[in-house]
């Protein structure tokens, strides 16, 4: 019939253009196109967010579970900590603490504990130990002093000589007495004290500065629980005074705390 064309016969699948290539026997291989999604990039604020999140919660563990820095306001434990230093505490040093106690607050860090429990423990604190502790009368200050008695010891200051367990306690390298005068007992307790038994879970504490410390003397015991860490090093010391070429305590850095 006029006008009539004649078709290829159909297979029955729509017509389509194919990239591909062709290999000696003439077969095509069909290539897949490539495809125009891409995975949704993080904006630039999220991506910041997220890295000072982790670094927060990173700057967090740290300073509950290994290690704290402190700075020294008073003049209590001189001669062998100045007014201005700043020590590093650690956390693992009796062990691995768990936080307790805990409460939130609006400030850095959100969650301020106020006591810990052992996990794992790697020790008991020493005498001799400089520690950093949760004031007993305000648990919001925290306190350092040297262990001068620990569980079951018994304690005496007889003419500002510390006894421990009836043995006089040679301190006499780490401690300062700058006042030549005697106190008696019965007006205060800073020359003459005691004797105390130190209760279990419990230790005596004393200031280096021993005439001017306000410690166990004073205010009783620190409980192990309240024991915040082991002070073990300067890291930097500040004096503000003098010359300004003087401010900085440079022989201090990197100190061992003894």
């Amino acid at each position: 019939m006029s006008g009539d064309t004649n078709l290829p016969p159909s297979d029955g699948l729509a017509s389509a253009t194919h990239e591909g290539r062709t290999d000696a026997t003439g077969a095509t291989t069909v290539l897949d196109e490539p495809s125009t999604s891409q995975p949704g990039r993080k904006s630039i604020f999220r991506e910041y967010a997220e890295a000072i999140v982790v670094a927060m919660l990173l700057a967090f563990a740290i300073r509950v579970f290994i290690v704290q820095a402190f700075k020294i306001p008073s003049g209590s434990m001189i001669p062998t900590l100045l007014i201005g230093d700043h020590i590093l505490v650690s956390k693992l040093t009796y062990g691995i603490q768990w936080p307790s106690q805990c409460k939130f607050q609006v400030a850095l860090p959100p969650v301020n504990c106020y006591a810990s429990q052992a996990l794992i423990e790697f020790g008991k604190p020493q005498r001799g130990d400089v520690i950093v502790f949760r004031f007993p009368e305000d648990e919001e200050k925290d306190f350092i002093k040297r262990i001068v008695g620990g569980p079951g010891d018994t304690v005496q200051v007889l003419n500002k000589a510390i006894l421990v367990n009836g043995a006089v306690l040679d301190d006499k390298l780490f401690t300062q007495r700058i006042d030549p005068g005697i106190i008696d007992g019965a007006i205060n307790p800073r020359d003459n004290f005691g004797p105390v038994t130190v209760p279990e879970g419990a230790y005596f504490v004393m200031g280096d500065n021993r005439d001017q410390s306000l410690d166990s003397r004073f205010w009783g015991y620190v409980r192990e629980e309240k024991i915040r860490g082991k002070a073990f090093r300067i890291y930097w010391s500040w004096s503000g005074q003098g010359q300004w070429t003087e401010w900085v305590r440079w022989d201090r850095f990197g100190k061992a705390i003894q």
